[in-house]
């Protein structure tokens, strides 16, 4: 079934951050080993490169605490099923970083594991800790004007009724998504009903292409990008001191309802100005920089401003981990720019739908010009090297932040890295290619892997090497060439967990919690394989409805199996009368086109988009929508059957560390 591969645009943009809670007991054939001497060194330096003694983000992370989340941050669904334990990241309170944690990612782990109810102005109030991101709570003349709505509806539900338990009962009047992303409109039926704003009660404002967007982003590739977001986020290693800590943005992802509700209200272009319960916000445009579709906003009443997710506390990503477009760094700074221009002599408060606020105009403006030039500056750098020749990977072995942005806190990467953000932007200008015919046309990892043994003399040979330089403390070099032995012989059990070793050891050292994500997921799948947990459909029926019938077409172009359909011709009419849209589907020269009816196809299909809706979330097949008479087909019903027997069905666990089989595919019908 479509749902099952993870057409829905929730399940694609969710999943690619999330594994369900319920399954936060681990085990591991052997446990993690300790931090060796070398990891330890590292480690103890960064102590002393970075500005350990400067404790403002401490008092900032408290300022304006009111009340902390109930039932010491559990949030479970009305069965009683966790979707958010906050608790279970209190192992780093108030303790100093242990020999298996970058002494920095751990300050932000302390950081982002507060969490309850504050004041960030008054009139403006925030939940932070309550799931990835933070819902703002904004005071107008009657109501409550609610910011970026969290994942799930469990949270933002929670998340409400703790802010109306200090500021009363507020009608929730307005809803505001500052951009695309699921983490900051998923939980929008906790907050309002779909009566409410159907009958004008409530208005929801959201940026140009915001719903297309939300919806789209990871359809197409969202089967590999949910697979990698399940490293990303440490979905699958334990919380504690040698597990994750967190992914810097945030802890990790809540597992509750996702919803949406189409916006009413669109802000399309920079300078617009909208009046929301008696408050005046003042717009800017910024698609393409975090998200496709994002904007900024200012309220002059109550002189503060938001920058959405484009100057939090972290370098954020320019390419995410999990696979997606990589993002234009020129934009974004160029945006926060424009938010320096028109607001930085005004703004007395900077707040943001990740972490804490930012307080005082000097501030919030350095803050602004810090996160500005960061983004620049990597940029502009990337050019300057790649201009001088150097290719990707040397451009970021070389890219170094001055320290007048390196010693910035919220410019250290612990979401994004200086590292993979370079290499974002130099393949943001140049591809996958860096001119080196030699490296143009590279053979498959097996291939090449069987090869580098050859002429290393054979397994037994590298291993005895790689232990020697494991010893020395050389793991990403360990890591490379073994990860040559793994392609080539992925059942050779101690090249694994020697390879698994040197992961283990990278992930401790990094500052970055995504990176060390990573790593450690990895050393876990080298050692105790792939455990195939069950994964939570979260299906919106909310996101399935909002999505229009040419992607669904689109996600099954890529779905059919361009060999097999091979000298086939099949042409379908689609009728959806309920909604008064009409399609062909035709199948030729091995590719699935759609477009308006076409004259004599072999088969007419009616079905009403409800039931096309049914199969895609999955709580129906064709072929039972066949027998109980919702899909009539006039023509040759065998051709419909053929078409869909042509689709590949994707296994979302496949692996990440060793290597796929080429000739592995799996196709069948819904």
């Amino acid at each position: 079934m479509l749902a099952d591969q993870g057409i829905s645009a929730t399940f694609l943009a969710r999943l690619a951050f999330i594994i369900s809670l319920q399954f936060s007991v681990f085990t591991y054939a052997d446990p993690p080993n300790p931090a060796s001497a070398v990891t330890q060194k590292a480690n103890q330096t960064v102590l002393k490169e970075l500005p350990f003694d400067n404790r403002q983000d401490f008092e900032n992370v408290k300022r304006g605490f009111i009340a902390p989340l109930p039932d010491n941050g559990v949030i479970k669904t009305e069965k009683g099923q966790p979707v958010w334990n906050l608790e279970a990241f209190q192992f780093a309170r108030d303790k100093s970083a242990p020999d298996s944690a970058n002494p920095s990612l751990w300050r932000q782990l302390q950081l982002i594991s507060e969490g309850g109810l504050y004041e960030v102005t008054p009139r403006i109030y925030q939940v932070r800790s309550a799931d990835l991101s933070n819902i703002t709570f904004i005071e107008g003349e009657t109501g409550v004007i609610v910011m970026d709505p969290l994942i799930s509806e469990e949270t933002a539900k929670a998340a409400l009724k703790l802010y109306r338990q200090h500021r009363g009962n507020k009608p929730v009047v307005a809803v505001i998504y500052t951009h695309s992303h699921v983490d900051h409109y998923g939980g929008v039926r906790g907050v309002v009903n779909e009566e409410e704003v159907k009958s004008g009660k409530v208005k929801i404002f959201a940026p140009k292409d915001f719903l297309i967007e939300a919806v789209s982003e990871n359809v197409f590739a969202g089967n590999h990008m949910a697979r990698r977001a399940s490293f990303m986020y440490g979905n699958l290693i334990s919380k504690d001191p040698k597990g994750t800590l967190g992914a810097g943005l945030g802890l990790e992802t809540s597992t509750g309802t996702v919803t949406l509700i189409e916006p009413t209200d669109t802000i399309t272009k920079t300078g617009e100005t909208q009046t929301i319960d008696g408050l005046t916000f003042e717009f800017l445009m910024a698609p393409g920089s975090e998200a496709p579709a994002e904007m900024h906003f200012y309220i002059p009443e109550l002189k503060a401003v938001t920058a959405a997710e484009n100057a939090t506390h972290t370098l954020h990503n320019l390419y995410t981990l999990r696979g997606a477009k990589v993002r234009n760094a020129r934009d974004w700074s160029r945006y926060l720019n424009e938010t320096i221009q028109r607001w930085g002599d005004k703004a007395e408060v900077l707040f943001a739908p990740h972490h804490w606020p930012t307080w005082g105009q000097e501030n919030v403006v350095n803050h602004l010009k810090k996160q500005r030039d960061l983004y620049k500056y990597l940029n502009d750098q990337t050019l300057r090297l790649a201009n001088h020749g150097y290719n990707m990977v040397q451009t970021a072995e070389m890219m170094e932040l001055p320290p007048e942005l390196s010693q910035y806190w919220a410019n250290r990467g612990y979401y994004g890295s200086v590292n993979h953000d370079t290499r974002a932007v130099w393949n943001y200008y140049l591809g996958f290619f860096d001119g080196n015919p030699a490296r143009l046309y590279p053979m498959p990892p097996t291939a090449a892997g069987k090869k580098y043994v050859q002429y290393m003399g054979g397994a037994a040979n590298i291993i005895k090497q790689a232990k020697r330089d494991y010893d020395a403390g050389e793991y990403r070099w360990v890591a490379e060439v073994l990860d040559r032995l793994v392609s080539a012989e992925p059942n050779n059990r101690a090249a694994r967990d020697l390879l698994a070793d040197a992961l283990e050891q990278m992930g401790y050292q990094q500052e970055n919690g995504t990176w060390r994500n990573f790593f450690l997921s990895g050393a876990k799948e080298l050692r105790d394989g792939i455990e195939r947990l069950p994964v939570p459909l979260t299906a919106s029926a909310d996101t399935i409805r909002s999505m229009p019938t040419e992607l669904i077409f689109d996600y099954l172009g890529i779905r059919l199996n361009g060999p097999r359909a091979t000298g086939k011709k099949i042409s379908i009419n689609i009728n959806l009368p309920d909604i008064k849209e009409r399609y062909s589907l035709v199948l030729e020269n091995a590719v699935l086109n759609y477009g308006p009816p076409v004259n004599d196809p072999h088969s007419s299909v009616t079905i009403k988009r409800e039931d096309l809706n049914d199969i895609i979330l999955g709580t129906a097949t064709i072929q039972e929508k066949m027998e109980d008479g919702s899909i009539k087909i006039v023509g040759d019903v065998g051709q419909l059957k053929t078409l869909l027997s042509l689709m590949d069905r994707f296994d979302f666990w496949w692996n990440l560390v060793t290597p796929e089989p080429m000739e592995k595919m799996s196709s069948g019908d819904f």
